[in-house]
């Protein structure tokens, strides 16, 4: 059989050398499966066959007796073949198997990769929207989530959920408690408090070493705080058109608010050029009293204090955003993380993509959870008194049991595996998740793909990133911004708009 994959290799010029050990390992999977599909049509078995082509994270991915594969296949009534390959090769691993024709029935597909989007777009993959509400758990997926996983407005996959409301603000509670203050509420508030924390010796050292909030390069906190102004994420309908973020009363309101919080001091002057792999080291070493980012960095923050310093009891405080003008917004996530797509060659009739949706649908279900996240329970983990207690004792061999399995549960529509014991910071966490969902605000362009966009993005983007810098350190005014605005259109921001708007009236028809 390997000779045989071999000569086919040859045969499409693809140069032995430059394969990966996995790329060779994923192949030979590729090679069993086509051996028990054909058992499987020769009557040798009568159970499904699925082969699901998906990322792993260990070079031991779970093996084909894997304990937790073969729960898995039991309670999904499924024969399952994996073809596994490494995340690090798995773009290149993709991009050879889409031109080879020969695809598994299910492939995780990581983004909107062109020549993903070109199988789409010539008909390759199933349109699955029209299928999901006939299905107890994929009917109750996440329609922000659905329309940002969408090409041209149309479902060709099922996503792996992420957390859509993930975002919000880190903030030291025992600082806080030292002030007098309580946690914001609205975005006045929440200057008081970048206020308090520069110039009120929230630590009590007697030292004037403290500061408010800490900003690197990456321009994630400006994008969500100028959410809480009122500004659209990224693209907002005025007068029936698409209008990028940038050109809003809104956004110019935030980045105002922006220029207040640098010329007070109440950020660190070196933002535009701090490296966001330092990006938290002053709150850990208590320079700064705040991070708008990722809900669980706070999470992170709570656990490492209490590690570092035993006698701070609450030393994190997290919440999801401050009301604004136009109440309580958050800037979502993408929702999502790679798509299960089913190939219409390997798939061919609607009875069979059927039997793949009802799998995939069962593999949201507690018990498949559990196998993918958790093991086996009495061999990988245990349940002692309502919690979870793990039997791995850090033994790589069983974690590999079921690690990476994971990789093609999709999690809709909720998480349901066990979680380990919630601190007071992962129960708040979990709450302002389910929250956030209820205020996010949606990209109306997000699963618009742009040609204009593909071509000149980089630069489009720099324009007006820069601008905003210059902007908060005073180096241009805001006749300074618009002239910005008035490059960014001549050096392609027209056509860019043009084109999405075109784009944005397909889909509404």
């Amino acid at each position: 059989m390997k000779k045989r994959m071999k000569k086919r290799l040859f045969g499409k010029k693809v140069a032995v050398p430059a394969l990966s050990a996995m790329l060779l390992f994923s192949l030979a999977a590729c090679s069993d499966s086509e051996s028990a599909s054909k058992d499987s049509k020769d009557g040798k078995s009568s159970t499904p066959e699925i082969r699901i082509m998906t990322t792993a994270y260990t070079p031991d991915p779970p093996a084909d007796d894997s304990p937790a594969l073969k729960e898995l296949e039991k309670f999904t009534n499924t024969n399952i073949t994996m073809n596994w390959v490494l995340n690090s090769s798995y773009t290149d691993k993709l991009n050879i198997t889409l031109a080879s024709g020969d695809l598994p029935e299910i492939m995780m597909i990581p983004s909107k990769i062109p020549s993903f989007v070109s199988a789409v777009r010539d008909g390759a993959f199933w349109e699955l929207g029209p299928y999901l509400k006939d299905y107890p758990n994929l009917s109750k997926a996440n329609e922000i989530t659905l329309q940002n996983s969408a090409i041209d407005g149309k479902i060709y996959g099922i996503y792996r959920s992420r957390p859509l409301g993930r975002l919000g603000v880190t903030i030291r509670a025992d600082w806080l408690k030292n002030l007098g203050l309580e946690t914001p509420k609205t975005i006045d508030e929440f200057y008081n408090v970048l206020k308090g924390f520069t110039e009120n010796d929230p630590d009590g050292n007697g030292k004037d070493d403290t500061y408010g909030m800490v900003v690197s390069k990456y321009t994630g906190p400006f994008d969500i705080m100028q959410i809480w102004f009122g500004a659209p994420n990224k693209w907002g309908e005025k007068g029936g058109k698409l209008e990028p973020d940038f050109m809003s009363e809104e956004y110019m309101d935030a980045l105002k608010f922006f220029k207040k919080l640098y010329d007070e001091k109440l950020i660190n002057e070196d933002f535009a050029v701090m490296d966001p792999q330092k990006w938290g080291d002053p709150l850990m070493n208590s320079q700064a009293g705040v991070i708008v980012d990722v809900l669980d960095r706070g999470r992170r923050a709570d656990e490492d204090f209490k590690k570092s310093n035993p006698e701070l009891t609450e030393p994190i405080d997290i919440f999801g955003a401050v009301e604004g003008p136009e109440g309580l917004r958050s800037l979502p996530t993408s929702g999502y993380s790679g798509l299960l797509a089913i190939p219409k060659s390997s798939v061919k009739t609607e009875k069979e993509l059927k039997q793949v949706l009802a799998f995939i649908d069962k593999l949201n279900e507690e018990e498949a959870q559990k196998l993918a996240y958790n093991g086996v329970e009495g061999r990988h983990y245990e349940m002692k008194d309502g919690k979870l207690n793990l039997l791995t004792n850090n033994d790589q061999a069983l974690i590999n049991e079921f690690t990476d399995i994971n990789q093609f549960v999709p999690g809709i529509p909720e998480s349901r595996f066990i979680q380990p014991e919630l601190t007071a910071v992962r129960e708040k966490e979990a709450q302002i998740l389910k929250d956030n969902e209820k205020i996010v605000v949606p990209n109306p362009a997000e699963s618009l793909l742009s040609e204009v966009y593909a071509q000149k993005g980089q630069q489009l983007d720099n324009i007006i990133n820069d601008a905003r810098i210059k902007f908060i350190v005073g180096q241009i005014d805001e006749a300074g911004f618009k002239d910005a605005i008035k490059l960014w259109r001549s050096t392609g921001g027209d056509d860019y708009i043009k084109e999405i708007n075109d784009l944005y009236k397909k889909t509404k028809k």
